[in-house]
């Protein structure tokens, strides 16, 4: 018989309506499945008294790196992994820009073998776009590949896709579901010659990263990218918005087009480059107040902002402690995403509800995840336990990424993950992870017919 857990009277964050409430009920982990507010009779294997805590669904990450296989000496799937369930995140969606690049079936095939070997959590993985690799994109298996990623600028390798004509198939002739980082080439490559005009041969100062990645890159490759789905008709996800500017072409846009934001853009802006350097070195590039403003507005009242999700890209110190430009974009975060955001969203109106359906149930509409992001009769047993009320201090000798740092480092925060579960087995509980449990995380399912932020009349998604 499989093992039950029943976690006894917390405030579970469950649907309710068009949304989400705080409820005081009890869930059952029933093996690999959930009921909610079973029978006072119900049996258990185990039972945890969640008085106080929340009991919160699994957080689903559509947008990290995990750099598994070739930059493993960044981070890796059993140390990122590790990392995503110390934060209550049981489902991470992973990027193709790893070495190889995950261009093929057969490459995507391969990283998939050695998740089955390291992952920790439930994984999923993007086929990555190229000029010239559309039969690929088309061959892949809609069942268990999440979608398709194109960098429309900022890209290693050939990942780059700028070229209209290439852009148009892709759009008009795959199923998948699409999402790109949007960042003008022409624009950034412009920019970049206009700061070697003003200041010389680099290094650089870190500050003229936002002048290079600025606010008209991203308004122009969005505003591309919006026209490309828009008449191919095509599912299109806007990773990491960063501008005000952003915002205001997809509030414009249909009922295909979704949009995310990550932890650094609402909690960074150009005023941090003197304090942190380049820790805060990302692409896109960290922006204005004002920007930031708009981001915490958008996610507030989740008319442009439908997902959280974090870009968790680690460098080690070395390579981030190089001069800029030498210094490479990016930093981690799926360790802390929910403790940041449930620390400081609540100042910017976003409630421990609208966190649920941002960073849980949005993520598995919009990629059509099936029995993902919600606490609900019949779906899986993913589910993170919260104390709510506990405070803890950011240190890097405390990241279990494999980079060991925190641009958030010294920061303290309320709200703890105390547990996680992946499939009803526990996988991390009071600081520490479950290296060796068997059997728990898996390749994501997917149903990309009946996916979508818009598909169901109840607004919630997948029944």
């Amino acid at each position: 018989m499989a093992h039950r857990t029943l976690l006894r009277g917390g405030d579970a964050v469950v649907p309710d309506g068009s949304g989400f409430a705080v409820r005081r009920v009890d869930v059952l982990l029933d093996g690999g499945t959930l009921r909610i507010d079973p029978p006072a009779t119900v049996q258990a294997d185990e039972i945890v008294d969640c008085s106080g805590k929340l009991i919160f669904p699994g957080v689903i990450d559509d947008q990290v790196h995990l750099r598994d296989p070739g930059l493993t000496h960044k981070e890796d799937l059993r140390t990122g992994t590790a990392a995503a369930a110390a934060g209550g995140v049981t489902t991470v969606l992973e990027m193709p820009n790893t070495k190889p690049a995950t261009t093929t079936r057969a490459l995507w095939e391969a990283k998939n073998k050695i998740a089955e070997e390291k992952a920790l959590v439930n994984w999923g993985f993007y086929m990555g776009a190229t000029p010239d690799n559309l039969e690929e994109l088309q061959a892949a298996n809609p069942d268990v590949t999440c979608g398709i990623k194109i960098f429309i600028g900022s890209s290693t390798g050939n990942l780059l896709v700028d070229a209209q004509e290439a852009l148009e198939r892709i759009f008009a002739e795959t199923t998948l579901p699409l999402c790109a980082h949007c960042e003008d080439e022409t624009t950034v490559r412009r920019n970049t010659e206009a700061v070697r005009q003003r200041l010389g041969e680099p290094p650089w100062p870190i500050r003229v990263h936002s002048d290079i990645r600025n606010e008209e890159a991203a308004v122009v490759s969005v505003r591309r990218a919006i026209d490309l789905a828009t008449r191919h008709d095509h599912r299109f996800h806007v990773l990491h918005v960063s501008t005000a500017g952003e915002l205001r072409e997809i509030a414009q846009a249909g009922p295909q087009i979704t949009a995310e934001v990550c932890p650094h853009h609402l909690l960074f802006d150009t005023g941090d480059y003197e304090r942190l350097g380049s820790w805060v070195q990302m692409n896109p590039a960290i922006k204005s107040v004002t920007d930031r403003a708009a981001m915490w507005q958008a996610l507030a009242d989740g008319e442009t902002i439908q997902v959280v999700a974090t870009d968790h890209a680690p460098h080690t110190r070395e390579e981030k402690e190089a001069d800029y430009p030498a210094s490479p974009s990016g930093l981690p975060a799926l360790e802390n995403s929910l403790s940041l955001l449930l620390t400081h969203g609540p100042a910017h109106g976003v409630t421990v509800e609208r966190l649920a359906a941002a960073m849980c149930d949005a993520p598995a509409r919009v990629w059509g995840l099936i029995g993902k992001g919600r606490l609900a009769d019949g779906y899986d047993a993913d589910v993170c336990v919260v104390d709510p009320h506990a405070t803890f201090t950011v240190r890097h000798e405390d990241q279990l990424t494999k980079s060991h740092w925190s641009p958030w480092h010294g920061e303290e925060l309320t709200g703890r993950v105390l547990r996680t579960f992946v499939a009803g087995q526990t996988v991390y509980e009071d600081g520490a992870v479950r290296r060796k449990v068997a059997g728990h995380a898996t390749a994501v399912r997917c149903d990309h017919a009946r996916g979508g932020y818009h598909a169901t009349p109840d607004g919630i998604g997948l029944a």
